[in-house]
């Protein structure tokens, strides 16, 4: 495990409390961000905290990656990182421990996964209860998995787009929080379509975590319901 820090360790905060099955966040929530590669997403919450439009505090990012891009933007932000390599552990479940440990060493109230090319395991689901978010480049249920928007084209559908979602033990099976669409153009490859369903991504990911955080939603079943 390396870390790298630019700010000191903050205070403890107030844990998630939960009222029933549904984490109750406190106010500003401390938010940790798993990356593996460029982090656009990543940075798309970053702006989003500087701009004011999300009133969290980024904790720590984490990568299984040490080359990955996003590093360097959170170090730009001053945001802590750390690099906790998945081949240094027996088993995914002994690394699953490792970066719930950490993220809860630093009081991490809401998950965000970023471009975190690996499947969570039970004790991360177990350390994070309703409380690990994804962001996925189709509208769940249709294109779960990897190329997600190379998918789309060969089904021949005329729309996808974004879905964040509730992390569970089912591939982006999870309860649906966010969903935006875009079309898809008749002269679409895989690269255009992937580009405009970032730009969505970039959108959607800011305004669904300020929905969850905002304590104002219950699980009925999957369902995932604003009251």
């Amino acid at each position: 495990m390396h870390a790298s820090s630019a700010v000191s360790q903050p205070a403890e905060r107030e844990s998630a409390t939960s009222t029933g099955n549904v984490p109750v966040f406190p106010s500003p929530a401390n938010v940790g961000v798993l990356i593996s590669g460029r982090g656009s997403n990543l940075y798309a919450l970053i702006e989003a905290v500087q701009s004011g439009h999300l009133d969290v505090r980024i904790a720590v990012v984490i990568s299984n990656r040490a080359d990955a891009a996003g590093i360097d933007l959170a170090r730009a932000a001053g945001i802590e990182t750390l690099i906790i390599d998945h081949r240094s552990f027996a088993s995914r479940d002994d690394f699953d421990r490792a970066v719930a440990s950490a993220l809860r060493e630093r009081h991490v109230h809401l998950v965000c996964l970023a471009g975190f090319m690996r499947l969570i395991g039970a004790p991360f689901l177990e350390a994070f209860p309703n409380a690990i978010l994804n962001i996925h480049p189709s509208l769940l249920p249709s294109f779960p998995g990897v190329g997600a928007q190379a998918q789309a084209l060969a089904y021949g559908v005329k729309v996808t787009g974004v879905t964040v979602h509730l992390v569970t033990g089912e591939l982006d099976g999870g309860p649906i929080v966010l969903q935006a669409a875009v079309p898809v153009r008749d002269d679409d490859t895989v690269e255009s379509l992937s580009a405009r369903i970032l730009l969505e991504e970039h959108r959607t990911y800011p305004e669904a975590v300020k929905i969850v955080l905002a304590n104002r939603w219950r699980l009925d079943g999957r369902r995932f319901e604003r009251v």
